[in-house]
């Protein structure tokens, strides 16, 4: 069984929506300390004229120690309107633009607190837009009995050990020099790094803007597009 164990992201990128479509089980890790300046409550989409810009959730104030699970959603700004508005130049060159409004309008009907929940519908949505679909278990929820882990690399490796035989454990290529493969393969767990390999395509401007959220991928190519896109890998 394939496995995956990443953090609740944002809109992510699309090397993360290919992660969930390449493996069996793709779990949402909400039991870790949330690390400012990432990727759960943000993420990138084009400006107007050139670059790019944030989209953002606001959160509210919590302490260094918080873990994911605890952190919430400042709800006392319209947060969804301001993220739809900041859409609004995709309107004129996007093919896809009315799609992915609705897609947002979708997840954007119902109210959150928890970031966690509203990337977990966010990503649901994605996947299901895309043409599969998965569970998309969070941590906190599955009530798994695991070892305390003494470093980072082995959260993902505790949670492997109690998920059955024949597990393969697999992390986008980025993670490759924080995880002490010898760990995994000393406890029967085979690891790999997924690395994408990514085109670009035509997002109507002079200069292609890479590495920007899915948001982006989705306004410009067909769901079918796409998915040429998700399955274009290689595992290391």
């Amino acid at each position: 069984m394939k496995v995956a164990i990443m953090q609740p992201y944002f809109a992510p990128y699309i090397g993360y929506i290919s992660l969930i479509k390449h493996t069996d089980l793709f779990i949402l890790l909400d039991g870790v300390q949330f690390i400012r300046h990432g990727w759960i409550e943000r993420n990138r989409i084009l400006n107007q004229d050139e670059g790019w810009i944030y989209i953002k959730v606001p959160l509210e104030k919590f302490s260094r120690e918080t873990l994911i699970i605890d952190v919430k959603i400042n709800n006392s700004t319209n947060w969804k309107n301001k993220i739809l508005a900041q859409l609004v130049p995709y309107k004129k060159k996007a093919p896809y633009y009315f799609k992915v409004l609705n897609l947002l309008n979708n997840v954007f009907k119902n109210d959150y607190e928890s970031i966690v929940i509203l990337n977990r519908t966010m990503l649901k949505e994605i996947i299901n837009y895309l043409g599969f679909s998965k569970d998309l278990p969070i941590f906190s929820e599955m009530v798994l009995n695991i070892e305390k882990p003494t470093a980072s690399d082995e959260w993902a490796l505790n949670v492997c050990k109690v998920l059955g035989d024949n597990i393969n454990y697999v992390n986008p290529i980025g993670g490759k020099n924080f995880f002490d493969s010898e760990k995994y393969s000393k406890n029967g767990i085979q690891i790999n790094f997924q690395k994408m390999i990514l085109d670009s395509y035509d997002q109507k401007r002079d200069s292609f803007e890479p590495g920007l959220s899915i948001i982006d991928v989705m306004m410009f190519n067909s769901p079918d597009e796409i998915n040429v896109m998700l399955d274009n890998y290689e595992l290391i």
